[in-house]
């Protein structure tokens, strides 16, 4: 079976970069005129201009309402609704926190196998035909930027040891994901019935 819409791996480039994706929506939502792409890529324009390019189309992933808490927030605030903008624009990301990770931590296994990984890969390959073309060096890219995300969001301790952490999201994140879709919360490893209980 082929998947109709094609995965996107763009995110080897910058991973998570909270701080980063927070200047960017305020450089959008406001319209100021600082030299963002300079900023961003710490005086390379080349770089500053890829994670700008990037970053934008995460952005146009967020309702209105997770803008505003993603630049009214804590860090901790920003860097889940980072995290749902990545979730959001990067398909392959979410699909193996939900389709692996939650469903270990479901089931109270914590640890993450490089195997469980190279599984998921080799599965979604039989749908996804453009996963064929990517050379051994950006599969090893795309596997080390994925945990490197699932760490600096928090659901890992590390990208060494790959231990699965409890989660629990800020009220003002969760007020943003009511208000879009409720299925977001499995990024952050809810189960069904938490799930219903907040949506009741």
């Amino acid at each position: 079976m082929v998947s109709e819409k094609k995965y996107r791996f763009s995110f080897t480039a910058s991973s998570l970069r909270t701080r980063a994706f927070v200047s960017v929506v305020n450089h959008l939502e406001s319209e100021n005129d600082e030299d963002i792409e300079l900023a961003l890529g710490t005086g390379k324009r080349s770089t500053g201009k890829r994670m700008y390019v990037e970053m934008q189309k995460w952005s146009e992933c967020l309702t209105s309402m997770q803008k505003k808490t993603l630049l009214n927030g804590n860090f901790k605030t920003q860097n889940e609704i980072a995290f749902v903008a990545a979730c959001k624009y990067y398909r392959f990301i979410r699909d193996f926190v939900i389709e692996v990770v939650r469903e270990k931590s479901l089931v109270y296994d914590y640890e993450i196998t490089l195997g469980e990984y190279l599984s998921f890969f080799r599965r979604k390959a039989e749908e996804h035909q453009e996963m064929y073309e990517l050379s051994e060096v950006t599969q090893y890219k795309v596997q080390q930027v994925t945990f490197k995300i699932l760490e600096q969001a928090g659901l890992i301790d590390s990208i060494k040891t790959k231990m699965i952490q409890p989660q629990m999201i800020e009220p003002e994140t969760k007020a943003a994901i009511l208000q879009d879709n409720a299925e977001l919360f499995k990024i952050f490893l809810y189960s069904d019935f938490d799930i219903q209980n907040m949506k009741a």
